[in-house]
């Protein structure tokens, strides 16, 4: 059975890899931290470990920090097969039915259902077939469709049957965004190329660009953006489509998208007018660009490149910039596609095909050959797409996979020869930041899977989810610890007698990083909340074993893991600002995220031990966030987002219904 401690949380047995063997950091490989590792037992080489000791760099550690999660969730994969097992000791508790029959939360009470039963992939997945069984579920971060963390999900909870306003007109995302007129760019393009933009608007716009989007997705190398600057002035995208003219004309309209969503992070800063005025013109000058490459965007779907793919992925974000979420998934499926494609093909796959040598007399056309710059710029656009799809899936759980996360675990993180920006130390950060973005984004994946999948997820199982939650927050604490000191933030907590909030913000990518941080914490401790919601308290009994009889008093550890997240959901929405990054990328996602941190916090609110745990600052809430929201929507611009504002209509029911029950109480 699982050993818990006094406080309430299950022991865990500290595991460490110091850092990878000297080989396997040469090859840039996983090492599993053994003497010798399984790698260089494989290939009967020497295993060595200490001799770059003492020249390891910032990308050392967060590769380090990577593969020491890796090792972490191997273990756990392990113990979780040893746990199933011994969970079948107790499966003598009869079924109960309750009034989650039917939600997402229904499945909690029918206690102790067998998980042995085998996952299978379906058809066309990467190297399975359909009848094929997974060997090794934590192999690859796959966040599988059909999960039960959803906003949607969370809204058909039963505690909300007792406040029908929040389902009244409530429309399916899905249907909501599928339903929505067509795209239409009012913007007129004109006759001559001369009359879009100066000198000086193209260096601004592209700045703005490689200092915001380049910064979070280092995707585009200098000499493509210098490229992109000299076909944008000359014109020459009006006299043939290319993938490079197109690629051209949506690097301008992320980088008006950029400057469109600077500035917006001090929340009670008001826009003056004439900054209203600049954005709106930025605005309009992204759609011109945007509609111009939407119209050769064709040559991006028929050609083979990394340049043909860097176009899908940037129509991806301009899409998710103008908050369409289901065309934005269309295009970085698409992106995802090609990346599967040309990572299949690389050149290192194939190390013949460079050999190939035409005959004088053929009419074969010359294999291009892959370089350097080529193949690490599909594997940035690959692990840009892996960040972005998930992220929508978090709240689109039905859509299909592309098939891109089940292959992660084969693709290598991005490496440093790849120059994106002018100064070292800015390509230095955007590298170490998008390695801090992929290292989360997979442990949230597992978090979901682990957690939530259907019918396999541990939080539905008291005898398998306390464990799991520990070793999950282990994780989380370790990404945390090897963030490079320029991102590096600390963690607010709400203090329990004085429910005062400090502040502790480093920079503005540490704070954009930080609510990552606080979402996936929220996400990790909710299974004991989910519990407490039950109906029957949360206890445990003296073997160890969970408790969930009427009769059972909830202790200080079970209350305490209750709090972090209650803590976790409130700090993540009074921490919320205007970020270029969210509000660029993230307007959508954010706006379902937040409203269903505020339907936690309610459904929280009407049990007398669980609102004991939230203070006050819970008041504030739905106003900041409410604020936040619409005024995102104004800045960018029409046409308003159905979704968002579906959103902002459940956050303010929700903030109505929490002030009522404070109310009451006071």
């Amino acid at each position: 059975m699982i050993d818990y401690g006094h406080s309430g949380e299950p022991t865990r047995k500290r595991l460490r890899t110091s850092h990878a063997c000297d080989l396997c950091r040469a090859r840039k490989i996983r090492c599993d931290g053994k003497d010798p590792c399984a790698a260089c037992a494989a290939t009967e080489n020497d295993c060595t470990y200490g001799s770059e000791a003492n020249s390891r760099g910032k990308s050392d550690l967060i590769l380090d920090g990577v593969l020491r999660v890796e090792s972490f969730l191997q273990q756990m994969n392990a113990n979780l097969i040893s746990l199933q097992s011994m969970t079948t000791l107790v499966r003598t508790t009869s079924t109960r039915t309750t009034s989650f029959s039917g939600s997402p939360l229904g499945e909690i009470h029918t206690c102790l259902q067998p998980h042995s039963r085998q996952r299978t992939r379906s058809v066309g997945q990467v190297g399975m077939s359909p009848t094929t069984t997974t060997p090794n579920e934590l192999e690859n971060a796959v966040l599988e469709s059909w999960h039960t963390s959803t906003t949607e999900s969370v809204l058909h909870w039963p505690h909300f049957n007792a406040f029908p306003s929040l389902r009244q007109q409530y429309v399916p995302i899905f249907e909501l965004e599928k339903s929505r007129a067509l795209l239409r760019v009012k913007s007129r393009w004109p006759q001559h190329a001369s009359n879009i933009t100066t000198n000086d608007e193209v260096d601004a716009t592209c700045e703005a660009f490689s200092q915001n989007f380049n910064f979070w997705y280092p995707t585009m190398s200098l000499h493509q953006l210098a490229e992109a600057r000299k076909i944008v002035l000359s014109g020459s995208y009006e006299e043939e489509n290319t993938p490079e003219a197109c690629l051209a004309l949506l690097t301008m309209a992320l980088g008006y998208a950029s400057q469109v969503t600077s500035g917006l992070v001090t929340t009670s800063r008001v826009l003056h007018q004439k900054e209203k005025e600049d954005k709106a013109f930025a605005r309009s000058k992204g759609d011109m660009f945007f509609e111009k490459a939407l119209k050769m965007l064709y040559v991006a779907h028929t050609d083979v490149s990394s340049i043909a793919t860097q176009c899908l992925f940037f129509t991806a974000i301009y899409f998710a910039f103008l908050r369409r979420p289901l065309q934005a998934w269309q295009y970085i499926s698409s992106a995802a596609s090609k990346c599967l494609l040309l990572l299949s093909y690389s050149t290192s796959s194939h190390p013949d095909s460079s050999s190939y040598t035409p005959s004088p007399n053929s009419s074969l056309p010359i294999p291009t050959i892959t370089n350097s710059d080529d193949q690490e710029r599909t594997k940035r656009i690959f692990w840009a797409c892996y960040i972005l799809e998930s992220d929508y899936l978090a709240e689109l759980s039905h859509v299909p996979l592309s098939g891109i996360a089940r292959i992660e675990s084969s693709v290598p993180l991005p490496a440093d020869a790849y120059h994106t920006h002018e100064l070292p130390k800015d390509e230095e950060l955007s590298s170490l930041y998008f390695l801090a973005c992929i290292s989360m984004r997979r442990l949230l994946n597992r978090v979901h899977q682990l957690l939530y999948a259907k019918d396999t997820g541990a939080g539905m199982d008291i005898n398998r989810f306390p464990y799991v939650v520990a070793e999950l927050d282990h994780q989380l604490e370790e990404w945390r610890e090897v963030l490079p000191c320029a991102f590096a933030f600390e963690v607010p907590e709400i203090d329990p007698q004085q429910r005062t909030k400090p502040v502790g913000q480093k920079g503005e990518h540490g704070r954009f990083l930080r609510q990552r941080y606080l979402t996936c914490r929220s996400v990790i401790y909710r299974p004991y909340l989910m519990w407490m919601l039950s109906g029957h308290c949360l206890s445990l009994s003296d073997n160890g074993a969970g408790d969930i009889s009427p009769t059972a008093t909830p202790n200080h550890g079970i209350l305490r893991n209750c709090r972090s997240c209650l803590d976790a959901c409130l700090l993540h929405i009074l921490n919320l600002r205007g970020f270029p990054q969210t509000v660029l990328v993230d307007t959508w996602i954010c706006s379902l995220s937040m409203a269903g941190a505020m339907l936690v916090l309610l459904a929280a609110c009407q049990i007398p031990s669980l609102r004991n745990l939230i203070g006050p600052e819970v008041l504030a809430a739905g106003d900041h966030l409410t604020q936040l929201l619409e005024r995102w929507q104004e800045v960018s611009g029409g046409p308003i987002s159905p979704s968002v504002d579906q959103s902002v209509r459940i956050i303010k029911e929700a903030d109505r219904f929490i002030r009522d029950v404070y109310a009451a109480d006071w």
